[in-house]
């Protein structure tokens, strides 16, 4: 590793070889972040996130660990730190378990299995990389949903979980202070699966009280913002063109279908 690459301030981010997580990955790394990427599983980054971090010199390693297993989280801030040789500096909490066909009433296991990955590996996490944090302190951004204000009926397991992120992260913004900062995004619909038609996502857009469905990158921004606000903390900012301040009864997948 070179003298510049070894400059760089390390960020983990959890869920980042694919998807969301990888865009926001790419934007720290080109911001100037050596990377610890994770995933749940086998399976190599995107080739575009790869391609991006490449072109910025920015150093990475992906590191795997099953966020439901207890052994497995507690294990994971002290494998990246002793790789890149120095602490944590940026934890991005980006991986979720959302599974669309608990859109009935959950039953226990589902509970559980959301609040061990949503709630429990982010509050484990971010109290390991404040327990390793070096002079600078350290920074935590987690990734939550505008729906935690107005939950809709619908992925009870995924909602409630993601609501008590919401206030994991203004307890933790307390108690780890002013060593640590704690502040969370909340996107919006920001990267359909195919599971929604090019209509059916124009028409969603059509709802927000913005006219429009936020980017990946304006989620990167917003993670990169709150990496650097060092006086804020605590702090939800929600990055969904106005989706929170509606009330939707479904999911998104399950509006605007047909043209209804």
């Amino acid at each position: 590793m070179s003298a510049a690459a070894a400059d760089r301030p390390l960020a983990l981010v959890t869920g980042s070889c694919r998807r969301l997580g990888a865009q926001i990955a790419a934007r720290l790394g080109e911001a100037g972040y050596a990377l610890a990427l994770h995933a749940s599983g086998d399976g190599e980054p995107e080739a575009d996130l790869l391609a991006r971090l490449e072109a910025a010199g920015a150093p990475w390693r992906r590191f795997v660990a099953e966020l439901s297993d207890a052994q497995a989280v507690e294990a994971l801030v002290p494998a990246v730190t002793r790789h890149f040789g120095r602490p944590i500096a940026l934890l991005v909490n980006n991986a979720s378990c959302f599974r669309a066909d608990d859109a009935a009433m959950p039953s226990m296991d589902a509970l559980t299995r959301h609040f061990a990955v949503n709630a429990a590996a982010p509050f484990a996490l971010a109290a390991a990389v404040a327990g390793q944090a070096g002079q600078d302190g350290a920074s935590v951004v987690n990734i939550l949903d505008q729906r935690v204000v107005q939950p809709p009926a619908d992925q009870l397991a995924y909602s409630v979980s993601k609501q008590a992120l919401a206030e994991i992260t203004r307890t933790l913004a307390f108690a780890l202070a002013p060593k640590v900062r704690v502040n969370g995004v909340a996107p919006g619909l920001t990267m359909p699966t195919s599971d929604y038609s090019a209509q059916q996502v124009e028409r969603l857009a059509g709802l927000m009280p913005l006219a429009c469905l936020p980017e990946p990158d304006d989620i990167a921004d917003a993670v990169l913002y709150l990496a650097h606000a060092r006086a804020t903390t605590g702090q939800l900012l929600f990055v969904d063109g106005g989706a929170n301040l509606r009330r939707f009864e479904r999911d998104f997948v399950n509006l605007a279908r047909n043209g209804a």
